[in-house]
Order: structure tokens, then sequence, then C-alpha cells
């Protein structure tokens, strides 16, 4: 039983940060899949403040991956899907909760492009308030208005072996301290 377990995971542990994409186009179809995936994420309340940008535009994604340390994968990746949240719309405007329920957006999309057969990676935009207005000017994104991060799409060029990084140090029971056992 624990290995059928584990082996309905394994595409939970097969998804991992691609870095390299095949220039083949990403359809439409799947970019649709991907944003459906993406808003069936719980957050806060239902509100819902989640807000995406598909960005296909090779001049575009090259001028984001040219300004980000962390980002250069962004100008070969086909697609780049930006997650911004509306704090006019998320949960009494708490930014901590617009940034959870976008959090939870933002796996639901890189897992679903996993299921895809698609590569995909987690560009951190928020909190570096330049990564921040840099995307807010030249995507014209309003003030109330943050850009989380940063989705690159593509047809992997690499593979990478499925893992976890489960580490029992980072897990106690009961109460803080208590090492944690497996019973």
């Amino acid at each position: 039983m624990e290995t059928a377990k584990r082996e309905r995971l394994q595409w939970i542990f097969g998804r991992r940060s691609i870095r390299k994409y095949r220039p083949d186009p990403v359809p439409d179809e799947e970019v649709q899949l991907l944003l459906e995936a993406a808003m069936a994420a719980p957050s806060a309340v239902g509100k819902d403040p989640w807000r995406f940008i598909v960005i296909r535009d090779p001049q575009t994604r090259k001028k984001i991956a040219d300004f980000l340390p962390y980002g250069k994968m962004l100008a070969e990746a086909p697609v780049g899907i930006v997650i911004c949240g509306d704090q006019e719309a998320a949960h009494d405007r708490l930014l901590g909760y617009l940034l959870l329920d976008c959090a939870a957006a933002i796996e639901n999309l890189l897992l679903a492009a996993h299921c895809l057969g698609l590569g995909s990676c987690w560009i951190g935009i928020y909190p570096r308030e330049p990564r921040v207005r840099f995307l807010r000017e030249l995507l014209g994104i309003p003030d109330h208005v943050v850009p989380v991060a940063i989705a690159s799409i593509g047809y992997p060029a690499e593979e990478k072996p499925p893992r976890t990084r489960f580490n029992p140090a980072y897990v106690y029971q009961e109460r803080w301290g208590e090492p944690y056992e497996r019973k």
C-alpha cells in the first residue's frame, strides 16, 4: 500500500524547476488549462485576488530576462505568465492574504505544467521593489496590483530526476522542539 501511495505522488515529486526550453510554441489550449488550474487554487474567503499576464512576445520576455538576475531562462521560454495580486480584491485588502493566495495559484500552475509535459520555473518578483517597479512600468500594472512572480513555461530541453526535499529535522511532534518520529 505504501508503494502505491508513493507512486501516485510521483507527479508531484517529478515537478522540478526547468530552466532550459525547446523553442516549440505552447498551444493556446494548454496555456488556458494552466490558467484554469491556477484559478482552481484556494483563496482566503474565496476572494480570488490573482490576476495573470500571459507574455508570448520574445522581445518583452527578453527585456524581463535581462533585468532579472535569476530570470534569464525567460528569454528562451516560449511563454511567461506574470502572476499578480489585486490588493483591492484580497481578503480585507491585506497583502499577506494576497501573497498566500497567489502562491497557491502559482503552485497549481507549476504542477499543471508538469502534468501537461511542460517545464516551468517560478521566478520571484515581490518583495524586491526594483523588480516590482520594473514590471509595473514595462507591463502597465497599476499600483494596487502586486506582481508576485513570473512562471517561465515551455517544453523542457533538460531532464531532472524526481525528488523530495523532506527533512525530518524541520518537523516537530506536538510542540516546537520535540523531534518528529514516524509512527
